[in-house]
């Protein structure tokens, strides 16, 4: 007669690897459809109305240029109701949140939050 030894039936006992994926499986695609999903329908807010931004004038002496980008949080009919940069030149940043807080989107379901890139190029 054979017989397994306890550290090889407690070896047999313990679900697989790939029993575990299995069910993380519709887990993990749920995850991956809401990350790529709801940034999409925040996207899909158009600007119906753009202010642009004014060139600083010590920025623009300075030769600085560059994009800031601007998280906008919006609400269901459309006026931005949040803006602050999260990166580029700390010159240009204000001048980017002003015009952003003047620009109005297109109504939504709900309150919305995003980014908006403003480029700021010597003319």
């Amino acid at each position: 007669m054979f017989r397994l030894s306890n550290k090889s039936r407690s070896l047999i006992q313990r679900p697989s690897l790939l029993a575990n994926l299995s069910k993380a499986l519709p887990l993990l695609a749920l995850a991956l459809l809401f990350f790529t999903v709801a940034p999409m329908h925040a996207q899909a807010r158009a600007a119906v109305h753009k202010v642009p931004p004014v060139y600083p004038p010590i920025a623009r002496q300075l030769g600085i240029t560059g994009v800031v980008v601007v998280t906008t949080t919006v609400d269901a009919s459309g006026k931005v109701i949040k803006a602050e940069s999260t990166s580029g030149n700390k010159l240009l940043a204000p001048s980017a949140i002003d015009a952003v807080k003047q620009w109005k989107f297109a109504p939504g379901d709900a309150t919305d939050t995003f980014s908006v890139s403003i480029n700021f190029e010597k003319s």
